[in-house]
């Protein structure tokens, strides 16, 4: 999964990165959130999609007031527990640290079991959390971030970090269709919220 940067977007990422951790690091709000899922210990957990791109496209638009995240998205990958009381557990058990916060958490290792009932479309399970990444709907949102033990910040970006920084919202072909894409993005009212975004 992913795409060949090259070296010019490799530097980009590079720089992209840095520039992502200081973001992660100056909102207090991002933190009590990345904290709230390390202390809950699920399997290479990971947290990004809209979080992450709020974060990154409010900073661009020099937007006082964040733009509140509609849910909290935890990308897990537990491979020994595939039902659905693993997410129901897991949702409550961060619930129970931060009840303020719409969290979305689900196990990687078992979308394969309901994604075609939900979206009509059989795909073939998931062997890590970064590949899971790496299916999202949007390039610019196939970014997650993990707080490690000694607060140091993991990113898994499979397409880079450009397509964040540079705002330009593109789509993955890896599960969504050009219609669903257009949806999401009507939906999510993105040319209302960040008007400086470039949809392609």
């Amino acid at each position: 999964m992913g795409i060949l940067l090259g070296v010019e977007g490799m530097m980009k990422t590079a720089v992209y990165a840095q520039q992502l951790r200081s973001l992660i690091y100056n909102s207090d709000a991002t933190m009590r959130i990345l904290a709230a899922a390390r202390s809950c210990s699920l399997p290479n957990w990971l947290i990004g999609a809209g979080l992450i791109r709020n974060l990154v496209w409010d900073h661009l638009h020099e937007y006082e007031q964040p733009t509140p995240a509609r849910d909290v998205d935890v990308a897990f990958f537990d491979a020994d527990d595939l039902t659905p009381e693993r997410d129901q557990a897991a949702n409550a058990q961060l619930r129970s640290i931060l009840p303020d916060v719409e969290w979305e958490a689900t196990n990687q290792a078992a979308v394969h079991l309901w994604y075609r009932e939900q979206f009509g479309k059989t795909v073939m399970p998931l062997t890590s959390g970064e590949m899971a990444i790496a299916t999202w709907p949007e390039t610019a949102t196939c970014t997650a971030v993990r707080l490690e033990a000694d607060d140091s910040l993991t990113i898994v970006a499979p397409f880079g970090l450009q397509d964040l920084f540079e705002m330009t919202l593109r789509r993955n072909p890896a599960r969504v269709t050009v219609a669903q894409y257009r949806q999401r993005y009507q939906d999510k009212r993105i040319a209302e919220k960040w008007p400086l975004v470039k949809i392609v």
